[in-house]
C-alpha cells in the first residue's frame, strides 16, 4: 500500500463526518439562496488568501534537506497565486461588496483553521501543511462541481439575473484540483520517514475538522437565515 493510499484508508472517518455535515447535503440537494452563497465564499476566501504565506511558511521552514518537498511547495506557490481574486469576482458578480469582505477578518472556525495550519507548520513540521492541502484540495474535487450546479440550479430558478461567472471559484477550482491531486499523490508517495507520514495523517484529520467546522457555522447561519 502506498503511503497515499494509506491516508484515504486511515482518514476515511472523518472524510465521511465532513461529507454528511448537514448544510453540504442540503446545499448539493437542494441549492441555497444568493445571501448565504455570498457568506459562504466570503469565508473561502478568508482562507484561501492565506494559501500562498502558508505555503512559504512551510517552504521556510522545510529548510535545504529536503529538496523534493520544496520543489513540490514552489510549484504549489505558483499555481496557487491570485485564486483569492477569484472569490471576490465572484461574490461582486452577485452584487455584494467584494471590498468589504476583503477587509474583513473571516469567521470564528476559518479563523481557527488558518492559525491552527500556522501552529503545526512552526511547531510540529511543515510537513503538517501536508494534512491541510489533502483536505481542502481532496474536497473541492469531491463537492465543487455538484455544489455549484446545486446552487446555480437554486438561484437561477428563484433569483433571476445571476450571472453565471458567480460560480467561477467552484467550478475552476473543482477542475483544477483534479490535477492537483495527482500532483499531491506523487509529492506524498516520495515521503518515506514513517513519523512524517504519521503527521499528515493526523493532520489530514484534525482540517476535517477544522474545515467541517466553517461549513457548521455556515449551518448556524442558513437556520437563522429560515427563521428570520
Amino acid at each position: 500500500m502506498s503511503f497515499y493510499q494509506r491516508l484515504i484508508s486511515e482518514t476515511t472517518s472523518a472524510r465521511n463526518n465532513f461529507q454528511t455535515i448537514p448544510i453540504i447535503t442540503s446545499t448539493i440537494q437542494n441549492g441555497i439562496t444568493p445571501g448565504l452563497y455570498a457568506k459562504y465564499l466570503e469565508q473561502a476566501y478568508h482562507h484561501v488568501r492565506y494559501t500562498v504565506p502558508l505555503l512559504s511558511l512551510a517552504l521556510k521552514h522545510c529548510g535545504t534537506n529536503d529538496k523534493v518537498y520544496a520543489k513540490a511547495l514552489k510549484e504549489y506557490i505558483a499555481e496557487e497565486t491570485g485564486h483569492e481574486e477569484w472569490i471576490l469576482n465572484d461574490i461582486a458578480a452577485l452584487g455584494f461588496d467584494k471590498e468589504s469582505v476583503r477587509i474583513g477578518r473571516g469567521g470564528f472556525a476559518c479563523r481557527m483553521m488558518v492559525a491552527y495550519a500556522h501552529y503545526a507548520i512552526e511547531h510540529i513540521t511543515p510537513y503538517a501543511l501536508l494534512g491541510m492541502v489533502h483536505v481542502l484540495e481532496g474536497m473541492s474535487v469531491a463537492l465543487a462541481k455538484n455544489a455549484a450546479d446545486a446552487i446555480g440550479k437554486s438561484i437561477s430558478t428563484s433569483f433571476n439575473g445571476v450571472p453565471p461567472n458567480a460560480f467561477s471559484y467552484l467550478t475552476s477550482h473543482g477542475s483544477l484540483d483534479i490535477d492537483h491531486v495527482k500532483f499531491f499523490e506523487d509529492t506524498v508517495n516520495a515521503i518515506e520517514d514513517i513519523n512524517i507520514q504519521n503527521v499528515i495523517v493526523d493532520s489530514a484529520n484534525d482540517f476535517y475538522t477544522l474545515f467541517g467546522n466553517i461549513f457548521r457555522e455556515l449551518g448556524k447561519l442558513a437556520e437563522a437565515e429560515k427563521d428570520a
